[in-house]
C-alpha cells in the first residue's frame, strides 16, 4: 500500500521543462539584443557582451562557449593585404579575444630599434637627446626572430646588436643638406669606435676593443649574406646647414613596444564592428534623395522601381561610420533607418611599420596568444 502512494507521488510531480510554453529558442527582441548593437542617435544600446553560460537557462538555451561550435563558426576572412597595411575580417570571437591580439600587436611583438647613440660631432641645430630619439624611431627592415634579447650581463655580439654609422656634411657655400636614413650605413663588423682609454696607434698584436664584440662579421652568415640590412630608406633624419656636421654611431637591440613604442612593430592596429544597415521601411522619392545625399561616405544608392518611382537601398554598409547623419534627416527617422554593430564580426586593420609584413606581424600575434594559454594551461595543472 505504502509502495503504491509512494508511485502516485511519483508521478505527480512535473518539471518545469515540461511546460508547453517554455521555448527553446531566444525570443527575435532578446536574440537580437545578444547579438547586435543598436545605435541609436542620443547613444548606443545593448552593448554589453553576454557571456554567462546560465544567462538564457529559464528558456532552455545554453549560453556558454562549446568548441565545436566555435570552430563552425569562427573564420578570418583576408579583404585587403598590401606590402604595408592588411584589413581581414574576424567573425565568431568574443571581444576580448579581438582585443587581446590588438594589445598583443602594439605591446608584445619584438622588433630590431636603436638603443643607443654614439654622438661623435653634432653641431646641426638638433640637440644630441632629439637626435638620439628620432633615430630610435626609425624602423629597421629586419627580421627580428633572427636575433637574441641582449641583457645588461651580455655584451654586444652579432646575435643580438646591429650597428649603423652615419657621418654628414654640409659644405660652406652649398645649399642646405637633408640627410636621410639612406645615408645610414650599416657595419656588419661591429662598432668601429674604440673604448675609452684605447690607444689605436697601439704597437700591441691585439686588436683594439670597441663597443662591441663581434666574433665574425655579420653579413658572413647565411640569413644576411644575400639580404643586406636596412632601415626605410626616405625618412628625413636632420637639416644641415652650411658649415654644420653630424657623425655618430647607432647601435639597435631586440625589445618589445610595452617597453618602449620604438619597438612597436605596428603603426596602429585597431578593429570596429561590421556595421548593419537596415531600412525599416520603404523610402521612395524625394526622402530617399535626402537620404542618399545626407550620408557623407555614400552607404546609400537610388534604385528605380519602375513608373518613374526611386527607391533607396543600402549599397555599401561596410563604409558606415556610424555618423548618424542619416538619422537627422528629419523627424522620426529613427523609426525608418537602423544603425547596428555585430558583436561577434570584427573588421581588423593592421599597419606595419615596414619592419615584418602584416600578414607575418598577425600569424606571430597568434603564436604568442597561444603561448599564453599554453602557460595558464600548464599553471593550472
Amino acid at each position: 500500500m505504502a509502495a503504491a502512494q509512494e508511485e502516485k507521488r511519483e508521478e505527480k510531480k512535473f518539471s518545469i521543462w515540461d511546460l508547453p510554453d517554455v521555448p527553446e529558442k531566444l525570443p527575435p527582441h532578446l536574440e537580437f539584443a545578444r547579438t547586435r548593437v543598436q545605435c541609436n542617435l542620443d547613444a548606443p544600446v545593448h552593448t554589453e557582451s553576454i557571456t554567462y553560460s546560465g544567462a538564457y537557462a529559464s528558456m532552455r538555451v545554453d549560453n556558454s562557449v562549446q568548441l565545436d561550435f566555435f570552430q563552425e563558426k569562427f573564420r578570418v576572412e583576408v579583404k585587403r593585404l598590401t606590402k604595408d597595411d592588411m584589413e581581414f575580417d574576424l567573425i565568431g570571437i568574443d571581444p576580448s579575444i579581438a582585443n587581446a591580439f590588438r594589445r598583443i600587436l602594439i605591446a608584445e611583438l619584438p622588433t630590431m630599434a636603436i638603443e643607443k647613440v654614439f654622438i661623435a660631432n653634432n653641431t646641426s641645430v638638433i640637440q644630441d637627446e632629439v637626435l638620439a630619439h628620432r633615430l630610435g624611431l626609425i624602423p629597421i627592415a629586419v627580421d627580428p626572430r633572427l636575433f637574441e634579447y641582449i641583457s645588461e650581463n651580455d655584451s654586444p655580439n652579432e646575435k643580438n646588436t646591429i650597428v649603423f654609422k652615419l657621418h654628414a656634411h654640409c659644405k660652406r657655400g652649398e645649399p642646405r643638406l637633408t640627410v636621410k636614413t639612406k645615408d645610414l650605413i650599416w657595419l656588419p663588423n661591429g662598432s668601429e669606435y674604440l673604448l675609452e682609454g684605447q690607444n689605436p696607434d697601439s704597437s700591441s698584436s691585439s686588436k683594439p676593443k670597441t663597443y662591441t664584440s663581434f666574433s665574425c662579421s655579420q653579413d658572413s652568415l647565411p640569413e644576411f649574406a644575400n639580404n643586406p640590412i636596412s632601415t626605410l630608406p626616405d625618412i628625413t633624419i636632420a637639416r644641415l646647414g652650411p658649415g654644420q656636421e653630424i657623425e655618430f654611431e647607432a647601435h639597435a637591440v631586440k625589445g618589445m613596444g610595452k617597453t618602449h613604442a620604438k619597438w612597436s612593430p605596428v603603426a596602429t592596429a585597431w578593429y570596429r564592428m561590421l556595421p548593419e544597415v537596415v531600412l525599416l521601411e520603404d523610402i521612395e522619392d524625394e526622402d530617399a534623395e535626402a537620404l542618399v545625399k545626407t550620408c557623407p561616405v555614400k552607404v546609400f544608392d537610388i534604385e528605380d522601381i519602375g513608373n518613374g518611382k526611386k527607391k533607396a537601398k543600402v549599397a555599401r554598409p561596410r563604409s558606415c561610420t556610424l555618423c548618424r547623419e542619416c538619422l537627422r534627416v528629419g523627424e522620426e527617422w529613427e523609426k525608418r533607418v537602423s544603425l547596428r554593430r555585430v558583436k561577434d564580426h570584427f573588421i581588423f586593420t593592421i599597419e606595419s611599420t615596414g619592419a615584418l609584413p602584416p600578414e607575418v606581424l598577425f600569424t606571430e600575434a597568434v603564436k604568442i596568444l597561444e603561448d599564453k594559454c599554453e602557460r595558464v594551461f600548464s599553471e593550472l595543472s
